[in-house]
């Protein structure tokens, strides 16, 4: 409410006559009536853009799609990982009652085991990955089209990237 609306606490303890009352009364129900005053809060610009120019931003959206090579890698690796946790933990529990193994001792057998795994999932993702080298897509159109073909080559140890375009 505001401030001037505020009921007056200082007569709280002191009874009022009916004049004072039905007076005080009509006073709080006139400002409970009474309009607001006008405070804009928002404002739009309805003029009309110029026809040249700076232009309002256009959304472009973005589609970033994760390769297979790359998703299946990813999965290859949390895999084994969930593996070697779990035959660790074996290793482990296996061999916990033994007082003369050592927690090192279990390290080195479980490291030639996550050596193998880790070749073996190597060997996956290049067999996977040769699979792919040879797409071929077909468009079919129902309109003149011209074709610019674009080609990139990559190479480096700091990712060097050539284009060629054609037409």
């Amino acid at each position: 409410m505001f401030p001037e609306t505020t009921p007056d606490t200082t007569l709280s303890g002191v009874r009022m006559s009916d004049d004072v009352a039905a007076a005080e009364a009509r006073r709080i129900i006139a400002d409970a009536y009474r309009t607001a005053p006008d405070t804009p809060t928002s404002y739009r610009d309805d003029s009309p853009l110029p026809a040249y120019g700076d232009t309002p931003p256009v959304l472009q959206p973005d589609r970033r799609i994760v390769p297979a090579w790359a998703a299946g890698t990813a999965v290859a690796g949390i895999g084994v990982g969930a593996a070697f946790v779990g035959v660790g933990c074996g290793l482990w529990l296996a061999c916990q009652g033994f007082a003369a193994v050592s927690l090192t001792s279990v390290l080195f057998v479980t490291l030639p085991i996550a050596a193998v795994a880790g070749v073996f999932a190597a060997i996956g993702t290049a067999l996977r990955s040769l699979k792919g080298v040879h797409t071929e897509t077909h468009h079919h159109y129902r309109a003149p089209v011209s074709q610019h073909h674009t080609s990139s080559k990559t190479y480096g140890l700091s990712a060097r990237t050539t284009n060629q375009h054609t037409s």
